[in-house]
């Protein structure tokens, strides 16, 4: 099946909030038209600022990370309720930061992306390898354990709102990034983890991304890959006049 592809921005703890109205009204100026998937992910307090800019545009509004709890004594935390509130559609959970800086582990993410579901927010799965991992030969084991895990207890009906973004570790903000052929390998891997825990259906229609240092410079080749359905970028989505091209090549 034809699968749309789909570019999600994730701003991570940059801009202010300026910078960041911005670039949403660029985006929304240059996406125009644009018939891919597209979705922004600012810092929580932008989030409300950038969906007054991107509400009635075809750019999605998506939040970096959230609580696994519902609203209450969380300090801290933003639940699925509040990010609903005020226009997030979707969610990336379990991005490799979330992992290795704040030491989130499998049990938690698969709890996030249940609270997610069950408020109706779509996910962004992340998943992905250390350099150490590569080294070793075992990209494809951990890329299947943290699929398995993050998605325990996720019926395949449910699976229709989550996509799955695989972003090696060891390229993410280096301007490393593994080439298409590399890429496309762990990508095909993931599809058949899929229809294994799934069905071949589920595994042909999931979006699968790739979230390594994707830029205006590689995206073309990437994109081109039979099982790589868009990007997750980091770097390249502060600029509009980076994040746009790669939105131009997904939409070819």
């Amino acid at each position: 099946m034809a699968r749309t592809k789909y570019v999600a921005g994730n701003w991570k703890m940059n801009m202010d909030k300026a910078g960041a109205v911005a670039l949403a009204k660029g985006l929304v100026e240059n996406l125009k038209g644009l018939t891919a998937k597209y979705m922004i992910a600012p810092p929580f307090v932008y989030l409300d600022a950038v969906y007054q800019e991107i509400k009635d545009s075809n750019i999605i509004l998506g939040a970096q990370d959230m609580a696994a709890t519902e609203n209450g004594a969380h300090t801290g935390a933003v639940s699925a309720v509040m990010l609903k509130d005020i226009g997030v559609k979707t969610v990336i959970l379990g991005h490799s930061e979330r992992r290795y800086e704040f030491y989130e582990n499998d049990t938690l993410i698969n709890k996030k992306v249940h609270e997610a579901l069950k408020n109706d927010l779509d996910v962004v799965l992340c998943i992905g390898e250390l350099s150490s991992h590569r080294i070793v030969g075992v990209t494809e084991r951990i890329c299947e354990i943290q699929i398995r895990s993050g998605l325990e207890g996720v019926t395949e009906e449910q699976l229709a709102k989550i996509s799955i973004a695989y972003e090696p570790v060891w390229a993410i903000g280096t301007g490393k990034t593994a080439t298409p052929e590399e890429a496309q390998e762990v990508h095909a891997s993931v599809r058949s983890v899929i229809a294994r825990l799934y069905s071949p259906k589920a595994a042909d229609a999931i979006t699968i991304l790739y979230g390594g240092s994707m830029n205006a410079g590689n995206a073309e080749a990437l994109l081109a890959q039979p099982d790589i359905d868009g990007g997750l970028i980091g770097g390249a989505s502060l600029k509009a006049d980076t994040f746009t091209p790669i939105c131009q090549f997904a939409s070819k």
